[in-house]
């Protein structure tokens, strides 16, 4: 028999739709229901709890792997903005269970990829989560990981030589301006480095219109910055585009 190589190995890098969002509307929707056999109000309290389960439910499904895989699909098209080839050194900022840093190391084979994270207990991410899913993929000693937060990053000025992020500066809670971690993925790269960032940065409370954040990275050192729509791909349902699901996502491509 052929044993098979850690690399190749299927790993599952979770779903970005917490299980709390189906389990808690899902409990408050049968309560409601059940205080609604003696008031009837409480019934429609018990339909908006349910329709809200329902949704997030779906929506699970349609990013998982086993499903519409929409959520690997979006992942995908970040690294379809990388560089062709990077060597040197890879920071990805909000690494959470160390998806995107693992498969930068994948591609950049001449690269050093570290993955920086808070972390914390409102996640069931951690660092033993990260090094685990790297030793699954036989990256053990290419990928490193570090604590800390995207509004103080644990870093030189110019350490990096390309820096990446997927869906992480609008929930840095360190940070009241959203825009501020920004400013430190631009600090820690180095002069001519590359940055390919993915938020909600059409999300205009936090971020400002595309053309005010695209002018507030270039006030902060960075030179060419490209606005892209990850929300206008065709692979993503409109019915997931909302606001506070992928309706804001962007990608910022650009130089220091």
């Amino acid at each position: 028999m052929t044993d098979i190589k850690p690399e190749n190995k299927p790993i599952d890098f979770g779903n970005w739709v917490p299980l709390k969002m189906i389990v808690v509307p899902a409990i408050l929707g049968l309560a409601c229901l059940l205080a609604g056999l003696r008031w009837w109000p409480l019934l429609i309290a018990a339909a908006l709890f349910c329709a809200i389960a329902v949704y997030f439910a779906v929506a699970w499904w349609l990013f998982s792997a086993r499903g519409g895989n929409v959520q690997d699909r979006i992942l995908e098209l970040l690294l379809e903005h990388l560089p062709a080839d990077a060597a040197g050194k890879v920071l990805d900022i909000g690494c959470g269970n160390g998806a995107l840093a693992i498969k930068a190391a994948q591609r950049f084979p001449k690269a050093a990829v570290t993955g920086v994270d808070y972390w914390g207990k409102s996640w069931d991410y951690s660092i033993k989560v990260c090094e685990g899913n790297a030793a699954a993929c036989g990256l053990s000693g290419r990928v490193d990981f570090r604590q800390g937060s995207a509004a103080n990053l644990p870093f030189a000025d110019g350490s990096f030589d390309l820096v990446i992020s997927n869906l992480v500066f609008h929930e840095v809670r360190d940070a009241a301006d959203k825009r501020e971690p920004l400013r430190e993925a631009l600090r820690v790269l180095k002069p001519g480095g590359m940055f390919v960032l993915q938020d909600l940065f059409l999300l205009e409370p936090y971020f400002g219109t595309p053309q005010e954040l695209q002018d507030t990275l270039r006030g902060w050192g960075a030179g060419r910055v490209e606005f892209i729509r990850t929300c206008d791909r065709d692979f993503i349902p409109g019915w997931v585009k909302l606001p506070f699901m992928v309706g804001t996502l962007a990608i910022l491509r650009g130089e220091k």
